[in-house]
């Protein structure tokens, strides 16, 4: 059976949740793919990976998002990355920074990123401030947000926020560039037009 138009997508874009073990990320995509909320911890072994269609200015956009324990090869494919740690945990947030390493190292060159301080409802055991996470994210020259994936704070905004700036980056600019070559293909055409209707005057 023929796939319907509308099950169908204009775009695939891949991202990657990275982050220290137990920041709350299999949560993180739980809540954006299934909208659910499980409290038992779970250690991702290995990888898991979750997809979801979005609808992003008049485009439908097929998310696949890719829970690793950071291993290499998933960062050369990714084309956003979603930085994580947990507002409660002072060692997670201070790793980004290796984390941020590994991305330079391994990803691949104008990677969109966004750095997310996860767990921003539990306020009584916050040990980072929203003033040191923007800091930090000011300092990378990225985006920032702190969300909730148990109370649902910000989590379609998070995922949403970096699809949109991958989908400037890349679709956009993609968009330009054809449309520039038709002018210039144009343009050829046009001198050439001109040049041989001048030598045969």
């Amino acid at each position: 059976m023929a796939q319907s138009k509308s099950a169908a997508y204009d775009y695939l874009i891949k991202l990657l949740l990275i982050g220290d073990s137990g920041v709350g990320k299999s949560c993180l995509l739980l809540r954006f793919s299934d909208d659910s909320f499980t409290p038992s911890f779970i250690t991702t072994i290995g990888i898991d990976f979750k997809i979801r269609t979005i609808e992003l200015d008049g485009k439908r956009i097929k998310l696949q998002i890719w829970d690793t324990a950071g291993q290499e090869p998933y960062y050369r494919g990714a084309m956003g990355i979603l930085l994580v740690y947990d507002v409660t945990d002072e060692r997670s947030f201070n790793n980004i920074r290796n984390w941020f390493s590994n991305i330079e190292q391994h990803a691949s060159e104008g990677v969109n990123k966004i750095l997310i301080g996860n767990k921003c409802d539990w306020v009584e055991k916050k040990a980072i401030t929203k003033e040191q996470g923007q800091e930090l994210a000011d300092e990378f020259g990225i985006k920032f947000l702190e969300t909730s994936a148990k109370a649902n704070i910000n989590v379609e905004e998070a995922f949403f926020t970096l699809a949109r700036d991958i989908k400037k980056r890349l679709i956009d600019t993609h968009a330009q560039q054809e449309h520039d070559s038709h002018k210039r293909a144009d343009l050829d055409i046009k001198q050439k037009t001109s040049s041989s209707s001048s030598c045969c005057s």
